[in-house]
C-alpha cells in the first residue's frame, strides 16, 4: 500500500512538472496575413480595415496586412505583387482593374479578392459574375452604364453647358467603354465631349493646358487610381478654372469637388471585408459570385457651387443623398 501511495505521489508530481512544458509546446494560432496592392494609401486602405475590424478583425493582433503602394505607376505594380506572392499571404486583395489583372497573372492558387473593378467581365479578368473561375472573386461597381448618368447629372448642374473636358486614362482598361458611353449619351444632351488623357502624375500640366485650351464649360473625371490619388490637384484646378465638374466617390465632394456620384467606397470594402473572411474560414473563390454594388449616391457639394457662382437647380438638390454646406 506505502508503494502504491509513492507511486501515486510520483506520477501525480511528474504531471505537474510536464504540464507546462506540453502548455509551452502547443503551436501558436496562426495570424493571417492579407496582401493589400493600389496606388497609394489612404480611402482605400483605411475602408478596407475598417471593414475588417466590423467583423473582429484587428490589424497587428488578429490579422496582419502587408501593404504595398504603385505610387500611380501601373507598370509597378507586377514587381510589388510578386514580392506578396513570395512572402505566401493568405489572401491578394487588388484595388482596380490593373491590379487585378497583375494579381491574376502572377498566381493561380493564391485567392484574389478584387476591390472596385468597373467591368470585371468586359475587362476579361472573369467569364461571368455569377461563376467567376479560378482564385478570383471581389466586389464590381457599376462601370461604363454609370458615366452616363454622371454626364446627364452634369448637365442638369449646368443646363447652359456645351462643351465638356472628360479627363481620363487610357490605360484604364474600363474608360475606353466609359468614353464611349459618353459619346453616345453627348449628342441627346446638346453637349460635345472633349478627351483628355493622363497616364501619370507628370501629365497633369498638359492636360490642364489642354482643358483651358479647349474653353470646356464643365469638367467630367472619370474614376481612375491616378486621378483619385490627385484628387486635391484636379479639384483645384477646377475651381481655379471656375469648371464645375462631377466625380464618382464622395471622397472628391469632400475634398471640395462640386458634385459626387457612384458607390460608397466604405461599402465596397466592407463587402471586401466579408469576402476575406469567408476565405479565412474555408471558403474558395470559386465558389463566391463576384458582388456588384448597386446602391448609388449623389453628393453636392454646396459650398462650391456658391464659390463657382452656380445657382443649382432645386430638383438636382432634392435628389442628392447629401449636401455638404
Amino acid at each position: 500500500m506505502w508503494c502504491s501511495a509513492v507511486g501515486f505521489i510520483v506520477t501525480l508530481t511528474l504531471s505537474l512538472l510536464t504540464a507546462p512544458l506540453a502548455a509551452e509546446a502547443q503551436p501558436a494560432r496562426k495570424v493571417p496575413r492579407i496582401g493589400f496592392i493600389s496606388d497609394t494609401p489612404g480611402p482605400y486602405a483605411e475602408a478596407f480595415r475598417q471593414g475588417l475590424r466590423e467583423r473582429g478583425y484587428i490589424e497587428g493582433e488578429t490579422i496582419a496586412i502587408e501593404y504595398r503602394w504603385a505610387e500611380g505607376r501601373h507598370d509597378r505594380l507586377p514587381d510589388l505583387i510578386a514580392e506578396l506572392v513570395q512572402l505566401k499571404v493568405d489572401v491578394l486583395i487588388p484595388v482596380g482593374t490593373q491590379a487585378s489583372r497583375a494579381a491574376k497573372q502572377a498566381t493561380s492558387t493564391i485567392p484574389i479578392v478584387m476591390a472596385q473593378i468597373g467591368d470585371p467581365v468586359g475587362s476579361g479578368l472573369v467569364a461571368n459574375l455569377a461563376r467567376p473561375g479560378g482564385n478570383l472573386t471581389g466586389v464590381s461597381v457599376l462601370g461604363p452604364q454609370i458615366s452616363a448618368k454622371q454626364l446627364e447629372l452634369l448637365k442638369q448642374a449646368v443646363p447652359t453647358a456645351y462643351q465638356v473636358a472628360v479627363l481620363w486614362n487610357p490605360t484604364n482598361h474600363v474608360h475606353g467603354a466609359m468614353w464611349r458611353e459618353i459619346q453616345l449619351t453627348a449628342p441627346a444632351l446638346g453637349v460635345t465631349p472633349h478627351a483628355v488623357a493622363v497616364q501619370q502624375p507628370e501629365d497633369f500640366e498638359s492636360a490642364f493646358a489642354a482643358i483651358r485650351m479647349a474653353q470646356v464649360d464643365v469638367l467630367h473625371v472619370l474614376q481612375d487610381h491616378v486621378l483619385f490619388s490627385n484628387r486635391t490637384q484636379i479639384v483645384d484646378f477646377a475651381a481655379q478654372s471656375k469648371l464645375p465638374a462631377i466625380y464618382m466617390y464622395r471622397e472628391w465632394a469632400d475634398a471640395g469637388g462640386l458634385i459626387a456620384y457612384g458607390a460608397s467606397l466604405r461599402e465596397v470594402h466592407r463587402r471586401v471585408a466579408e469576402l476575406v473572411e469567408k476565405i479565412l474560414k474555408g471558403a474558395k473563390p470559386v465558389d463566391l459570385p463576384i458582388e456588384q454594388v448597386m446602391q448609388l449616391h449623389l453628393v453636392i457639394n454646396f459650398k462650391t457651387a456658391k464659390e463657382l457662382g452656380l445657382t443649382l437647380p432645386l430638383m438636382l438638390l432634392f435628389q442628392a443623398d447629401e449636401v455638404i454646406r
